[in-house]
Formats: structure tokens, sequence, C-alpha cells
């Protein structure tokens, strides 16, 4: 069975459990307060914001668009005791998907010492490890943030490259925001002129264990959907947040030149000066 090229990118139970008394590991659990408060990995903070690490939106939107602000996230940061030599390790109750994401904000601020907890809390839970109802409260830290645009692809960007041959896009949504029967409440429905889709939940197996697949069948799936290895690579989905999830998958196997586009569906289909299609 293939490896992950970057098997780092993951922590096992196992490791996690040997290392809970490492004062530089920071646990942070990315499910909603209600959940940390009934039961989490005992040493986890809670990330306390609600809308996957975006900037605030205006009065009465859901969430923001793009990617919290450097000083708010170095803020953040500080509240859960991570520095810029902590090795923080993300996990959720929803198939890494805010785990990941924490992932990606966490390396377009140039920290990128970070392990995804391999099934997250399905997988801690259905193999019987020990939780706890006791909320963490770390000591403040001190964090700096070093944005890397290069990890970033804005709207003009991706206007620029969706019909580059070198470049290829790809649209992590379901099947149903693909084919326009879901508009997300978006003002146009549609998908990026070139895109290949590939739903992000295919990369997570079913069992309840919600791992990430071997290697070998992560490689299948990207290029039964037409992606090729080497290509620079731009990934959207509604706001950013399964698009992370698919540059994690993609960094984890070893795929190079990886954008996300934070802003996605909801910044692209509600503009008027960007393309979209159902063909």
């Amino acid at each position: 069975m293939a490896e992950y090229a970057h098997p780092e990118l993951l922590a096992e139970p196992d490791w996690l459990a040997a290392h809970f008394d490492d004062p530089n590991i920071r646990v942070i659990d990315c499910a909603v307060l209600e959940a940390y408060r009934r039961a989490h990995i005992p040493g986890a903070v809670h990330l306390p914001v609600h809308y996957y690490i975006k900037e605030d939106g205006p009065p009465g939107a859901d969430h923001g668009t793009f990617v919290m602000p450097p000083k708010q996230f170095e803020e953040l940061m500080g509240r859960l005791g991570v520095t810029n030599d902590t090795l923080v390790v993300p996990y959720d109750d929803n198939n890494h998907l805010v785990a990941a994401r924490m992932w990606w904000v966490l390396k377009y601020y140039g920290h990128t010492n970070v392990k995804v907890l391999n099934g997250g809390w399905h997988r801690w839970l259905t193999e019987g490890r020990p939780a706890t109802f006791h909320a963490t409260r770390p000591p403040k830290a001190s964090f700096t943030a070093h944005p890397n645009p290069a990890l970033v692809a804005a709207a003009d960007y991706l206007k620029a490259k969706h019909a580059d041959p070198a470049c290829q896009v790809f649209d992590a949504r379901t099947d149903a925001e693909w084919d326009g029967t879901n508009d997300r409440g978006n003002r146009r429905i549609g998908r990026v002129p070139g895109a290949r889709h590939l739903e992000w939940l295919r990369f997570v197996e079913t069992a309840d264990t919600r791992r990430f697949l071997p290697a070998d069948q992560l490689e299948k799936l990207l290029a039964e959907a037409g992606f090729t290895r080497g290509k620079e690579t731009i990934t959207y989905c509604q706001g950013g947040i399964r698009a992370a999830h698919a540059a994690f998958t993609m960094e984890m196997l070893g795929w190079e030149n990886i954008r996300v586009y934070d802003g996605s569906m909801r910044d692209w289909a509600n503009r008027d000066d960007t393309p979209l299609t159902l063909d």
C-alpha cells in the first residue's frame, strides 16, 4: 500500500496519547462550543470562533468571505496558547473539515508545525479513548503572523488562470451545488468554467473511524476526476472551508503549487464580473 508523501501532516491517536504531557503541543477542538462542553479530548482547548476562521461579516451576515485578518488571528492564537514554536494538533467532529481549515490558515500565516488528528473526534470516541468535559484554559501566548500570498487565489487571479492549460481548478462542493440545483443563497448558480469536480467528503472513509483514505485510493479519486499532478491547482467551494480540506489532502499526497480561492462561490457567484457555467 502506498504511503502518504507527507504523513507528518497527520497525528494518529496513539501518538497523541503518548504526547499528552508535552508542553509544546496544543490540541485544538474545532467543534461548536456545545459539543466541546459535552466532551472533548483531555487538554484540548476550544476554538472560540464560529465562522471557520473567517473575517467578521457585516451585520446580518452569517460569516465573512475571506480569511481572518492577521491581527485578529494573532489575538486568537494568543488566546489558545499558541506561539510560533507550538506544535498544533487540530481535530473536529466533521470529517476533518474545520481541522484542515485550521491547518491551512496556520500555514497561510507562516506556521507549518501542525498535525491534523486522523479520524478526529469520531475515531477517538470509537476507539474508547479518554474524554472529559473540563475545559482547558491555557496561559496567554504571543503569536506573530507571516502571511504567504502564494497560498491564496483571489478572484482576479482565478479569472486569469481558469482557462490556462497549465492550471487546474478544483470544485470541492456537493453534486447539487455543482449542477446548480442548490444555489446556497448565491445570486447566480454554476461553476467556474473548466473546473473539475470531486466532493471533499470522498477523501474520508465512511466507517466510524473517519480516517483519510489510503494514499493509493486518494490518488485514484483525483486521477478519475481528471486532475494531473504537476499542474498548479486552485481549489474552491462555497466559502473556502472544503477548499482548504481539498488542499490539505493534496498536500498530504505530495501535490505542490496549490492555492485556495478563499472567497469561493460566496464571492465569485455574487459578483457581476466573473464567468459561471452549467455546461
